[in-house]
């Protein structure tokens, strides 16, 4: 897709994936509309030069009130992300994590599908446009820390294919970007030290992005092992591995 220019929105894009792919498609000249909850960093944002919107994915209301203070101000706008997203280790044998299972659908899933929803009728008006979704390698390849976000990531992920079937003939394009572990902060390139920079993620999937046709999924290098698993038959082995980290639950051995 030529990224030069865009008109994009970014739901959830206040710090981390979102805030770093804000910051590079405004360098290619586009307008960028950071979406968020938090108030006090969408205020340092404006500052910034960037457009802003509160916007809560989970409140049908937020989001509706977004969506029509962006067709608004751009009526031109062209591309949406959605970026919101959370993961919260849950103990499945406590029955206690089902609060936290509840949130992370609520937010990672049925976010995604709202979002989507709101600005559709939009894009399909213009007959051109892109919507990029946001799951994970986590989806592809379970990290059993965090079971709802795998579920969540991969529910996302079987939506976006439906959407891009259900899209077909509109103009509208539809990607699915599929981040690995990606150092954000400081402190999670401590917890994970092959986790991806996020500058070099960042420059990659821009030029994935770049790529005429668009690529379905956007695979950066680190992503590969986990979303070809199962094809390389790594998958249980891999699997195996990654459960080690249920250590870190209260009461595991």
């Amino acid at each position: 897709m030529d990224i030069n220019d865009r008109t994009v929105f970014i739901a959830g894009a206040t710090s981390g994936i979102g805030l770093e792919l804000a910051h590079r498609f405004a360098a290619a000249g586009g307008a960028v509309i950071v979406g968020g909850r938090r108030t006090e960093l969408l205020d340092q944002l404006a500052a910034q030069g960037f457009a802003t919107v509160p916007i809560d994915v989970t409140d049908q209301g937020s989001i509706d009130r977004a969506r029509d203070t962006i067709i608004r101000d751009h009526p031109g706008l062209d591309t949406v992300v959605t970026m919101s997203g959370i993961g919260i280790p849950e103990d499945l044998r406590d029955p206690a994590h089902f609060a936290a299972a509840h949130q992370t659908i609520d937010t990672n899933l049925l976010g995604t599908i709202r979002v989507i929803d709101a600005f559709t009728p939009h894009l399909i008006g213009r007959g051109t446009g892109t919507i990029i979704t946001v799951t994970s390698g986590i989806g592809f390849l379970p990290f059993p820390l965090l079971p709802t976000y795998a579920a969540s990531k991969a529910g996302v992920h079987a939506y976006t294919e439906a959407l891009r079937a259900q899209l077909d003939g509109t103009g509208i394009e539809v990607a699915e970007l599929v981040p690995p572990a990606v150092a954000t902060t400081p402190e999670s390139a401590r917890r994970n030290p092959s986790a991806l920079e996020l500058g070099e993620f960042a420059t990659e999937v821009m030029d994935l992005l770049r790529t005429d046709p668009t690529p379905r999924e956007i695979l950066v290098k680190g992503v590969l092992m986990h979303r070809w698993a199962e094809r390389d038959g790594t998958y249980d082995d891999l699997v195996a591995q990654r459960s080690q980290a249920l250590a870190a639950l209260p009461g595991r051995p």
